[in-house]
């Protein structure tokens, strides 16, 4: 998931360098949207992580 946002951050750079502002804009939401599920998911499994580790030690 965190791959796939680093992959449409370059391409959004890359357009944007380019000029094609709307494929830029476009990846970038893409981007920030993946990266925020990436983030949640990883948050969900720390707490998860934690909570099964103190209650099998």
């Amino acid at each position: 998931m965190l791959k796939l946002a680093i992959i449409f951050f370059v391409i959004s750079l890359i357009a944007g360098f380019f000029g094609f502002t709307n494929i830029a804009a476009g990846a970038k939401g893409i981007a920030k949207v993946l990266f925020f599920i990436a983030l949640i998911i990883f948050l969900i499994v720390l707490v998860f992580g934690v909570l099964l580790g103190v209650m099998v030690f």
